[in-house]
């Protein structure tokens, strides 16, 4: 019996990790993966360390949270939604109304068509009020303006990602 408590006892805190940890896959416009992102909960918001390959090189390309668990990559990635939204407020960092909980920075993707980054978001959290497990990740073609309404002249949707 004893033996029993201790094992239960011991799995509580590796249970408790998984629940601030979070994985995403990120699948290209060709339906093959592309990268994978790993996602950390923190106090005050959650790190997204991010590997995708297969972008566009050497530009800035806008990063979004988008509010739907879908990565359908036949009609483009329509299917993640619009951003994840939850306070309805403006897009861009620097709209009067906003930033949305969606909103992250541009990223660059260098020579070799590979975006490699670490990004903080602490307008969401993986779980709960603002949660993002379950919505997606998305690369777009263009970079945001941090200003026009809805998306910031994002363009094209290139790589998604679940977040599980």
């Amino acid at each position: 019996m004893m033996a029993a408590i201790l094992a239960l006892a011991a799995g509580m805190p590796a249970v408790a990790q998984d629940q601030r940890t979070a994985t995403a896959d990120f699948v290209g416009l060709d339906g093959k993966q592309a990268g994978r992102a790993t996602l950390t909960e923190g106090k005050s918001g959650v790190l997204i360390e991010m590997e995708v390959s297969g972008l566009p090189a050497n530009r800035w390309v806008a990063f979004h949270v988008h509010e739907s668990s879908r990565c359908d990559h036949t009609h483009g990635f329509e299917s993640a939604g619009g951003h994840f939204n939850p306070t309805k407020a403006e897009h861009g960092f620097l709209a009067a109304k906003g930033p949305h909980a969606g909103d992250m920075p541009n990223q660059y993707v260098d020579q070799d068509g590979k975006l490699q980054a670490q990004v903080f978001n602490g307008m969401v959290s993986l779980n709960g009020k603002n949660g993002i497990r379950g919505r997606t990740l998305m690369i777009h073609e263009e970079s945001d303006d941090y200003r026009s309404q809805p998306v910031g002249g994002a363009g094209k949707r290139l790589a998604c990602a679940v977040i599980r």
